[in-house]
């Protein structure tokens, strides 16, 4: 077992995601006639939850039985858009779509709930924090290993997403301001007064375009982000300003790095377990 501060550390990081899950939802109005409540937030704020339960006993919150169920329902959602991204964009959709990261890692919260083995599974009160024993292991340990291996991969592809998305924000920001940054350099080349307000004006244009360009980006970044999102299902795509919600926690990248330190998050407890 890693040192306690280790595990209380990465608990803390599951409480900011399920914090930044719960803003989400809030920010999406779901009190609002048309609001839009997206699965994946739901399955983000469950699983910051669980998963800090299960790395700190002082922040358990359901038992075992409660999770498993939460869980298998998770699990079966998104299975099921699987199936509809697969019979939309082909098999392509389980490497590059929304909705199959969600699926492994409901799949692997509900293998381990299920697989625990040792004094917590005999407690029935969750999984009582993975530092207060270490006798506590998973049945079928080849499958934790295949499970620790996919959501790696899934992370290593996030991580990507967020540099392509950050590459595509600095093309469309540069973009906008280059034609008004043309006009100041003609401006300045004027001279006097009248090139200093040439200036002044073509510098406020360059500011405003490159500030009305930065939320195209971001939507246009999120709509390549996976073929699967294509169809029906493009109104629960991953943190897309679609979904209607305002300010940073509507950005693309907001989601990918939640998803990002579970998966990461995952991997480590299924390896620890093992």
């Amino acid at each position: 077992m890693p040192p306690a501060w280790i595990l209380d550390i990465f608990a803390a990081l599951m409480l900011v995601v399920a914090a930044v899950s719960a803003a989400r939802l809030v920010a999406a109005r779901p009190w609002q006639r048309g609001s839009v409540i997206t699965d994946t937030d739901i399955s983000h704020l469950l699983m910051g939850l669980a998963m800090a339960g299960m790395l700190a006993s002082s922040l358990t919150t359901l038992s075992s039985s409660a999770w498993e169920v939460i869980f298998g329902v998770l699990t079966v959602w998104f299975a099921y858009r699987v199936v509809l991204d697969v019979r939309g964009s082909g098999v392509r959709a389980l490497a590059g779509g929304h909705c199959a990261p969600h699926l492994v890692h409901s799949g692997a919260m509900l293998y381990m709930f299920l697989a625990l083995t040792g004094p917590a599974m005999a407690g029935g009160s969750g999984m009582g924090g993975m530092g207060g024993s270490g006798t506590q292991t998973l049945r079928y340990p080849t499958l934790a290993f295949v499970f620790a291996l996919v959501l790696i991969g899934y992370s290593v592809w996030d991580l990507d997403q967020l540099s392509a998305l950050r590459r595509g924000l600095t093309a469309a920001v540069a973009g906008a301001a280059s034609p008004a940054l043309a006009g100041v350099a003609a401006g300045a080349g004027a001279g006097g007064l009248a090139g200093s307000r040439a200036t002044a004006v073509a510098t406020a244009a360059a500011a405003t375009a490159a500030a009305a360009t930065v939320p195209a980006a971001s939507t246009a970044a999120d709509s390549s982000s996976g073929p699967a999102e294509a169809g029906p299902a493009r109104g629960q795509a991953a943190g897309s300003g679609r979904s209607g919600i305002p300010g940073i926690l509507g950005s693309p990248g907001v989601v990918v790095g939640c998803r990002i330190a579970m998966g990461v998050t995952m991997a480590l407890m299924l390896l620890i377990m093992i």
